[in-house]
């Protein structure tokens, strides 16, 4: 195992059988054995990496891992490995670090390096303009291939992919596309407007980086174009970016929909694991709040139908049933629209169809389970007016919920709240009040029939 061996060379001080079983890991086997080790251990494991396997660990590590080995460089060596970086890659660090610190970095720069940076900083954040590289093989129309494949081979090294190769014209305006295969297999002499895709797809500088990253997806591209308003080329987002980007839009989901806000101090999955207690309680029981505050609101409304309980002791018996079943169904509804919206199946203005349609999906299975229940409850408890009160409740409750789990992240959305972090706690506060008036009343209209 490598995280033994290097703590046994560390030990032994035996720095030359250490470089040489670096030297002969897998990247992935050197990274998951990294994040064992002490920051100490850290430093001098990074040191005696060759160049390239350096690069490559410190473009894999967490940007607070980043910032433990930054702290621990030279100003010369913090300053080489800034220039190594993808001017992407670099943008991100830079963004993650002081003011002072990114202005340091950026000002020691190499003139062409800071220009290059300082053109992706430019843009918004989470914009296409932002994740771009620079770093793209350009073709004129005019070449042939023979002279593509020259330029191709000059750069290949110094480039991020080169699978894709993109035409433009004098003005740097995007032309067309033409693929790396298709380039090798074409003939010395044929001239790239003659083999090239005239229509490309494109993405400008302000589009949202999660479009990019799903459009990239969903037409299968190694890399896609980015244009300005004039539509000249100004940089490349690749499918590397795309997979970071869709991974943590779908984790940053799964813990919003949990109640879980966003921490600035660190990732929020290494807080809520190794953080101290009271960085958890922070993250964790804001939403709880909301939740609490429903749930004692809900007890008055059980308080207020005491009477009814006190008179038919079986109607509390269905009380979780009623909750329970119109939480799932709003939980189901919000799922489904979270995740519609995030992989573009639902389009915000075409919103009614998708809701009406939805309410209707509540509807009808709240009639079937509405049915199943009310039938179930009318004989176990030998009550047919209180089985049609479940029945009754169920439908309403279940079409309600459904209702809730698209109205309300949609009505955030247009308020420009996090849908994901507000819609359950807000959903199962409406639905839990709401759901137990409609039992309650429903009880109470059958009452006359429900006394013996």
């Amino acid at each position: 195992m490598l995280q033994e061996k290097i703590l046994s060379c560390l030990e032994e001080k035996d720095m030359e059988t250490l470089k040489t079983a670096l030297a002969e890991a897998e990247g992935m086997e050197i990274l998951h054995a990294f994040y064992e080790l002490s920051e100490e251990e850290q430093v001098i494991v990074f040191r005696l990496l060759n160049k390239d396997a350096a690069l490559w660990l410190f473009d894999e590590l967490d940007t607070e891992e980043q910032h433990n080995l930054l702290r621990s460089f030279t100003a010369e060596k913090t300053i080489e490995f800034i220039e190594e970086l993808a001017p992407d890659d670099r943008v991100r660090l830079l963004d993650e670090l002081p003011a002072s610190v990114a202005k340091k970095l950026l000002d020691s720069l190499t003139p062409a390096e800071r220009a290059s940076t300082n053109l992706l900083l430019g843009y918004q954040p989470e914009t296409a303009g932002r994740i771009m590289t620079t770093e793209y093989i350009s073709l004129t129309r005019d070449m042939t291939a023979g002279e593509a494949l020259k330029k191709v081979r000059r750069q290949a090294r110094d480039k991020e992919t080169i699978y894709t190769l993109y035409v433009r014209n004098r003005a740097r305006h995007l032309e067309g596309v033409i693929s790396l295969k298709d380039l090798i297999i074409a003939e010395e002499e044929a001239v790239i407007e003659d083999i090239m895709m005239k229509h490309a797809i494109s993405v400008t500088t302000d589009t949202d980086q999660e479009e990019v990253a799903h459009l990239l997806k969903e037409m299968d591209l190694l890399a896609i174009p980015v244009v300005d308003k004039e539509n000249r080329l100004v940089g490349i987002v690749t499918i590397d970016d795309a997979v970071d980007i869709l991974e943590e839009e779908a984790t940053e989901d799964l813990f919003n929909q949990a109640g879980i806000v966003a921490s600035k101090e660190a990732s929020r999955s290494e807080l809520l694991i190794s953080g101290s207690l009271w960085k958890i309680w922070r993250v964790r029981l804001p939403f709880l709040f909301i939740t609490l505050v429903a749930g004692m609101l809900a007890g008055l409304v059980i308080e207020g139908f005491e009477e009814v309980l006190e008179s038919i002791a079986a109607v509390a018996i269905f009380i979780p049933l009623i909750m329970d079943m119109g939480g799932n169904v709003g939980t189901q509804s919000s799922t489904v629209f979270a995740r519609g919206v995030v992989l573009g199946h639902i389009h915000v203005k075409q919103f009614a169809k998708h809701f009406a349609k939805e309410i209707g999906v509540g509807f009808s299975m709240g009639v079937v389970v509405g049915i199943i229940s009310g039938t179930i409850a009318a004989i176990w408890q030998g009550l047919p007016m209180l089985g049609l009160a479940v029945g009754l409740a169920l439908v309403t409750t279940m079409t309600l919920a459904a209702l809730l789990g698209f109205l309300v992240p949609f009505v955030l959305i247009k308020l420009n709240i996090d849908q994901a972090a507000g819609s359950a706690p807000i959903i199962t506060s409406i639905k839990d009040i709401a759901g137990l008036l409609i039992y309650f009343v429903s009880v109470s209209v059958f009452m006359s029939y429900l006394i013996y």
